[in-house]
């Protein structure tokens, strides 16, 4: 048995789905189920008695032992965290809280969990955490891909937060001996990420015939990872991962923005004929401090641990597209009133 957190969200919820399809092992699953939170993501599991759905909040520390003392897994993965560097601009609490507030408190209740267990089961005991490439800032355009060594300067509260709670993590193993273990990965896409971020924004409002806001030049440089490619390199490093280590997670597919864009409008333009979704292409005012370029070296997972993406980009972006064409009803329930309110306040006035 093992607990992951966030497990209804766009990463965890792929993790959830494959973890049941590859290793048959039982899986507890404690969500928040906040706006990008999604049970929908989960329903063809949902009769699937080695998935245990709880929702509940990771700074909750009387439910956290409550499911420790009675699931006793051996493993949690803590995929929990606000992660929209946008939102961050626009209201930075709600990263505090969850990103480092909510991992102490997750740390502390697995640090009493881990301690009582029997010498066996503490030795075989981890914490695997999940991070981003975000955490160690911007990079220029010639300078080398960011390691496990890089040091951290993050630019945003979304990333100022995640590297807060990537310093709780390594303190807990340095101070208290907590077996932990970092992945840090970069932009990842794929089946079921909620439609704030690039692709499934661009592939959302082309379809709906809405403009396709591009910050800034569009010149901003980030490496693609296909979620499922994430997920299976995740498991491979909870399976064979040093304690204490961090492992960097990347797609080896260095992209523009604007590239992405009009990659998106070049696939859905196959798939509709006669269609011309570049003319929806906006450029918008950038947002604030926003990072110019993000490239990960996958180079230790794959000496170490003997991982590397299955996916090119231009496989895993056809098999995204493929999946949102295929899955409107999907798009369709997560766009709430909420939502658009949010892309409102978002890009309105960026014009």
């Amino acid at each position: 048995m093992i607990l992951i957190t966030g497990g209804a969200g766009f990463i965890g919820s792929n993790f959830v789905l494959d973890w049941l399809a590859q290793t048959g092992e039982p899986i507890v699953n404690l969500d928040k189920l906040t706006y990008a939170g999604n049970l929908q993501n989960l329903s063809s599991v949902s009769g699937n008695t080695q998935h245990i759905f709880v929702q509940g909040d990771i700074g909750d520390t009387q439910l956290i032992s409550q499911l420790l003392a009675q699931h006793q897994p051996r493993a949690i993965i803590n995929m929990a965290a606000e992660s929209h560097v946008d939102r961050s601009i626009h209201g930075p609490e709600d990263f505090i809280q969850t990103n480092i507030l909510g991992t102490f408190r997750l740390l502390e209740s697995v640090r009493a969990y881990w301690s009582a267990l029997e010498p066996a089961a503490r030795a075989n005991f981890r914490f695997l955490h999940v991070s981003t490439d975000e955490v160690y800032g911007s990079l220029e355009k010639n300078e080398p891909a960011f390691t496990e060594t890089h040091g951290y300067q993050p630019n945003s509260p979304y990333s100022a937060s995640k590297a807060s709670s990537d310093h709780l993590v390594r303190a807990y193993h340095h101070t208290y001996g907590l077996p932990v273990l970092t992945t840090n990965c970069s932009n990842n896409y794929g089946p079921f990420q909620f439609p704030e971020k690039l692709i499934p924004l661009m592939i959302a409002n082309a379809l709906a015939g809405k403009p396709l806001p591009v910050y800034g030049d569009g010149l901003q440089i980030r490496d693609w990872l296909y979620v499922i490619d994430h997920c299976r390199a995740i498991r491979r490093v909870l399976e064979a991962g040093i304690p204490g280590e961090t492992y960097n997670i990347g797609g080896w597919n260095e992209k523009a923005n604007i590239e992405i864009v009009n990659t998106v409008c070049t696939l859905l333009e196959e798939f509709h004929p006669g269609s011309d979704f570049k003319r929806l292409i906006t450029y918008v005012q950038d947002r604030p401090g926003h990072d110019r370029r993000y490239a990960i070296n996958a180079q230790k997972i794959e000496r170490e641990l003997g991982w590397k993406p299955a996916e090119t980009f231009d496989t895993g972006i056809r098999k995204t597209i493929e999946w949102y064409l295929n899955n409107p009803q999907w798009i369709q329930d997560v766009q709430t009133g909420a939502y658009r309110s949010w892309l409102e306040k978002n890009y309105n006035g960026r014009q």
